[in-house]
C-alpha cells in the first residue's frame, strides 16, 4: 500500500502559508530574530561575513548570489545573521580612530568623531537611504505583473551596507596613508589623488546599489540605478578644474564637528 501524504504544514493545500508559518515570515518576526541574534555572537557566521566583504570588492555579484540562495532556502531576501553589520561597526570604529591619529585630534575628540560617524553617517544617513530605496524600488521598479512581490526594507538596507562597505575602506582606510603626505597639500596631485579615491568610493557604491537591485528578478529598468555615474563624472571633472579638495573639505568638516 502506498503511503498517505500529508499536507506539508508550510501550505494549507492550495500554495497559501498556514497561519502560523506566515506569522513566522512577517516582517516583525524576521527583525526580531535578526536583532535577538545581534546579542548571540556564537551563532554568527563572521567567516561568511568576511567572505562577502571580500567579494564585495573582488567579485560583488557572487555575493548577490548568495541573497539569491537565501530566498529560495529562507524564503526570504535580507540578510538573517548580523554578522556582516558587526564586522562593519568594527571597521568603521577602527578607521575612525585612524582618522582621529592622521588629524592629530585629542582622545575626547576622537570620541566624539567615532559616535557622530557612526550614529549620524552609517546609521542615521543608512536607515535614510535604505528607506528611500525601498520606496523608489517598491512604487516605481516593481514589474505590473509581479504586484505580488516588493523589496523587504532589510534587503534594502543590506544593498547599502554592501555598497558602503567599499567606501568606507575607499575613504576611511586607504585614504588615511595618502592625506597628511599627498591630499591635503596646496598641490595639483594633492586634489588629484584625492578627489580620485572620491570618485572610485562613489562610483563604486553606485555600481554595488545597482547590482543589488537587479538581482531581484521582479524588478526592472533598474539601469536608471547607474544614471548617477553621468553626474559623479561631471562633478569629478568639475572640481579638479577648479582645484576643490573634497577630503581637506571633509577634514575640515570633522574637525569642525569635534569641536
Amino acid at each position: 500500500m502506498l503511503p498517505t501524504s500529508l499536507v506539508s504544514s508550510r501550505s494549507q493545500g492550495n500554495g497559501v502559508l498556514s497561519p502560523r508559518d506566515a506569522a513566522r515570515h512577517t516582517a516583525g518576526a524576521k527583525r526580531y530574530k535578526y536583532l535577538r541574534r545581534l546579542f548571540h555572537f556564537r551563532q554568527m557566521d563572521f567567516e561568511f561575513a568576511l567572505w562577502q566583504m571580500l567579494y564585495l570588492f573582488t567579485s560583488p555579484q557572487r555575493v548577490y548570489r548568495n541573497f539569491h540562495y537565501r530566498k529560495q532556502t529562507k524564503d526570504q531576501w535580507a540578510r538573517d545573521d548580523p554578522a556582516f553589520l558587526v564586522l562593519l561597526s568594527i571597521w568603521l570604529c577602527v578607521s575612525t580612530v585612524g582618522f582621529g591619529f592622521v588629524l592629530d585630534m585629542g582622545f575626547f575628540e576622537t570620541i566624539k568623531l567615532l559616535l557622530w560617524v557612526v550614529f549620524i553617517d552609517c546609521v542615521g544617513v543608512g536607515l535614510l537611504i535604505a528607506t528611500l530605496m525601498w520606496f523608489i524600488s517598491n512604487k516605481y521598479l516593481v514589474k505590473q505583473q509581479n504586484r505580488d512581490y516588493d523589496v523587504e526594507w532589510g534587503y534594502a538596507f543590506d544593498v547599502h551596507l554592501n555598497a558602503f562597505y567599499p567606501l568606507l575602506v575607499i575613504l576611511h582606510f586607504i585614504q588615511l596613508f595618502f592625506i597628511n603626505y599627498v591630499i591635503i597639500s596646496d598641490s595639483v596631485i594633492g586634489y588629484f589623488v584625492g578627489n580620485t579615491l572620491w570618485l572610485i568610493a562613489i562610483g563604486y557604491y553606485i555600481y554595488v546599489t545597482f547590482l543589488g537591485y537587479s538581482a531581484l528578478p521582479f524588478l526592472k529598468n533598474t539601469a536608471i540605478l547607474l544614471y548617477p555615474f553621468a553626474l559623479l563624472i561631471l562633478l569629478y571633472l568639475i572640481s579638479l578644474a577648479c582645484g576643490w579638495n573634497f577630503t581637506k573639505m571633509l577634514c575640515s568638516f570633522y574637525k569642525y564637528r569635534v569641536k
